[in-house]
């Protein structure tokens, strides 16, 4: 009878055991699995920016910034734009906003230069997933605003990002769920707002006399690297759409009289 007690005991101590070993496993592979990546931004002259991204609330977005970190696209670039008390962007090879992405910059084999885009997931988009605010220190995708030509191209609009992107120095809810955010900066803010509140370039008419402040700064911070740590997961390869040829579209609308010097 004693023996039977010791026994069950000791199957009672080993199946504890067991599911405390289980339990640490699981808990520990569930922690892992829920690590987000982390972006680790190089500022010349000023040091570096982390930041969260979340996969989870805008994944071909996280997907597309990851791949293109990962080719270097973003080392060397810089940021061209900055708006106190709302936001600095960068991300553009042109350094004026203008740039493209292309195929190349995506897949470095492809030799493609053909530009793409892609979708813009955040809520006015009809995308329901995205609920993150564009608050203080959260990481968004910039896009274009073919409105401007016309009201009816918000869905052109919508989907016209591709690599540049801006960080918000302020919260901000007018634009929430009009732009694609996906991460937040966890360290050197204090780098952004040194960055916001860059002097930026006056341009003069020629004729008028009549100046004109941007939103370039007049020494444009150079981003000296951009790495994403996965943690040893692949979010594989982002979805992309053909970019909106607004060109193309003025024309057939006012003809080649449009670009036809007065």
């Amino acid at each position: 009878m004693k023996k039977q007690k010791l026994w069950l005991i000791i199957a009672l101590v080993a199946l504890l055991v067991i599911g405390v070993v289980l339990g640490i496993g699981y808990y520990k592979k569930l922690t892992e699995e829920r690590k987000n990546p982390v972006v680790t931004m190089s500022i010349k002259d000023y040091g570096t920016i982390k930041m969260e991204l979340y996969p989870d609330i805008a994944p071909n977005t996280v997907a597309n910034f990851i791949k293109l970190a990962q080719n270097g696209y973003y080392n060397g670039l810089t940021f061209h734009r900055v708006v106190k008390d709302f936001m600095i962007q960068g991300g553009d090879k042109k350094g004026d906003g203008t740039g493209g992405v292309t195929f190349k910059d995506l897949y470095p084999d492809s030799g493609s230069e053909d530009e793409y885009c892609i979708k813009g997931e955040f809520v006015a988009n009809n995308y329901t997933d995205n609920t993150l605010k564009l608050d203080r220190g959260v990481l968004a995708m910039a896009r274009g605003d073919y409105t401007q030509i016309n009201p009816s191209l918000r869905t052109e609009s919508y989907n016209s990002a591709g690599a540049q992107f801006f960080i918000m120095v302020k919260d901000t809810p007018r634009i929430n769920g009009q732009y694609a955010a996906f991460g937040r900066v966890t360290e050197g803010m204090d780098i952004v707002d040194k960055i916001v509140v860059l002097e930026t370039v006056v341009e003069t008419d020629e004729e008028t006399k009549e100046t004109t402040q941007t939103d370039m700064p007049v020494n444009k911070p150079v981003i000296e690297s951009v790495t994403v740590e996965t943690f040893g997961k692949d979010y594989g390869e982002p979805e992309t759409v053909a970019p909106f040829d607004y060109t193309k579209y003025l024309m057939s609308i006012y003809g080649a009289d449009l670009f036809t010097a007065e």
